[in-house]
């Protein structure tokens, strides 16, 4: 339950710090006395939309407080243990935000976001307002009201859904693998025979195109190396070259070799340089001798490398990653040529997990019928004591059978439709379709008296849904109020005398003037204060005897329900 909010900045409100009761409390106030300012704080503080405009004029910051008591199993509790959160039995949300668009939110302390604010206090807090009849007029949550107050074997139901889906899944991923069915694995057989009949054909081996490339370049250059070669072993062996040169020289000093060791030592030293030169001579010979330029070997390489060229662009960067894709389409056309019988068996798997999926359907379905049924019987006695003695209500299922059957949805295959009358003789229509504004705000009063005990929820708000409503009708929504608050705190805005005098916690909200600037306060009644603020709804006199005993009449007949 909520037990305390404090608010700041926000609209007229400068500060307010409201202690709730654990059940019914009531908000009265003049038209415009900022009622609605309060929801739009306990909607900010939960995670809904922030706008600069809700900030005080001349503030620079709006902040919202609010502290919950929980129950320790509770599923908020459960929730913030999945982001993390510690929790004792308390859930504090403080949300900011600025006049530049900076905010921040904490729940006990810790940082989160928006959508993990929202995913713990959609367990906590339920409001509902004029705008949150469409709820119940979209028939998407039509199908939602009904499994709320379904039991446990609802959910094992859908488990056992939504494993087959997520099996049939996976078969049809396998089948997929195989490619598909017959014709389509035909087609990936020929474009995998193709594939491997290209690359088998060329016949590549790892470091190819780098070896290609190099005898290209000297098939491109072979006149200049073949000059080069040429020129340079003339330098050495031509008459009056190097190695004649150097022959001279060695000559001229043996015949002083052996004045001295120095000498000597120089004739050895020519003699390996002139070895070395006539090997260099040789191996240059030898090279020239090895280059040529054949036409048809330049076309053949070049031709080589384009194809190379072609398959790197087809299947790889290089050799090695060529090779690699032909094991993998290899192994996958084998794969294929044998897969018409694994087709043919995941096939009978899937056909035989529908027929499953399909009995699974049928007994949520049953079971949703016979929820239904209670649940249209329970709404409509809750219709008649509001004063729709004619109230026929309905949930209207869409038929379904093999052929049409969800086989995809965890939720089953239904579609439901709400469906109403409020008149006598007339026949049952969609909710949508017939219901009136006044009447939507007691058939939701009714909804919310039957599902009290169901969706976990501690916290319900209303907003003035009792628009419309008065006399014994109003005693009635009273009573509602009240049953419903026995096990689920309530927070209403109301302009009924009886909804106030029925009240655990009554709240008035006004407005006042303070340094020159309208504030929007609000004050917790005592007991006298709330005989006077039933009075004045009830458009008496405050001075009057008679006004005052109805006031008092008023909150005693609700005393002891």
């Amino acid at each position: 339950m909520l037990k305390r909010l404090y608010i700041k900045n926000i609209a007229l409100i400068s500060e307010a710090d409201i202690e709730f009761d654990e059940k019914l409390n009531v908000l009265s106030g003049e038209t415009g006395s900022g009622k609605s300012v309060i929801l739009d704080s306990i909607n900010f503080v939960l995670g809904s939309k922030a706008d600069k405009t809700m900030i005080r004029y001349g503030e620079h910051e709006a902040s919202v407080r609010a502290e919950f008591s929980v129950e320790e199993n509770c599923p908020a509790v459960h929730r913030l243990k999945d982001l993390d959160i510690d929790s004792d039995g308390t859930i504090v949300i403080s949300r900011r935000f600025s006049i530049e668009g900076k905010g921040g939110i904490k729940i006990n302390g810790n940082a989160v976001t928006v959508s993990m604010l929202k995913s713990v206090t959609q367990h906590l807090v339920d409001v509902h307002g004029q705008s949150e009849h469409y709820f119940l007029l979209n028939e998407d949550n039509q199908l939602k009201v009904l499994d709320e107050i379904s039991d446990n074997n609802l959910d094992g139901c859908k488990q056992k859904l939504a494993d087959l889906i997520g099996l049939n899944r996976e078969l049809k991923r396998k089948i997929a693998s195989f490619g598909g069915d017959a014709s389509e694995r035909e087609r990936k057989l020929d474009l995998l025979k193709f594939q491997i009949g290209e690359i088998t054909s060329a016949d590549i081996y790892e470091g190819e195109y780098e070896e290609l490339k190099a005898k290209q370049n000297i098939i491109d250059n072979a006149e200049k190396i073949l000059s080069a070669l040429n020129g340079s072993a003339s330098v050495l062996s031509c008459d009056g070259g190097c190695i004649d040169g150097i022959s001279s020289i060695k000559h001229s000093l043996n015949g002083i070799a052996s004045l001295g060791k120095e000498y000597s030592e120089i004739v050895s030293r020519l003699e390996s340089v002139g070895a070395e030169l006539s090997d260099i001579e040789e191996t240059l010979s030898d090279l020239a001798d090895g280059v040529s330029f054949d036409a048809r070997e330049a076309q053949e390489t070049e031709e080589r490398i384009n194809l190379l060229r072609s398959l790197r662009k087809k299947y790889g960067t290089d050799e090695s990653e060529i090779l690699k894709f032909l094991d993998n389409i290899t192994a996958q056309y084998e794969l294929l040529s044998d897969g018409a019988d694994a087709v043919e068996k995941f096939n009978a798997e899937i056909s035989a997990n529908n027929g499953k999926i399909f009995k699974l359907c049928r007994k949520i379905t049953e079971a949703r019928v016979a929820v239904a049924e209670k649940f249209g019987g329970q709404v409509v006695s809750e219709l008649k004591t509001l004063n729709i003695p004619n109230a026929e209500f309905s949930v209207a299922f869409e038929d379904y059978d093999e052929n049409s059957v969800n086989l995809n949805s965890a939720e089953g295959s239904d579609k439901v439709k709400f469906m109403f009358t409020a008149n006598k003789g007339e026949p049952l229509k969609e909710l949508n379709k017939v219901i009136s504004g006044g009447e939507m705000s007691r058939f939701m009063l009714a909804v919310k008296t039957v599902l009290k005990n169901v969706n976990g929820i501690s916290t319900y708000i209303f907003d003035e849904i009792d628009t419309g409503i008065s006399g014994f009708t109003a005693k009635t929504v009273a009573e509602k109020f009240i049953k419903i608050s026995e096990s689920t705190q309530i927070l209403a805005v109301s302009h009924l005398p009886q909804v106030c005098a029925a009240s655990s916690a009554q709240f008035l909200i006004y407005k006042s003037e303070e340094n020159g600037k309208t504030v929007t306060n609000v004050k917790r009644l005592d007991a006298e204060s709330k005989i006077s603020e039933i009075i004045r709804l009830t458009g008496g006199n405050i001075g009057s005897d008679v006004a005052r005993r109805h006031a008092e009449e008023l909150i005693a007949q609700f005393l002891n329900k």
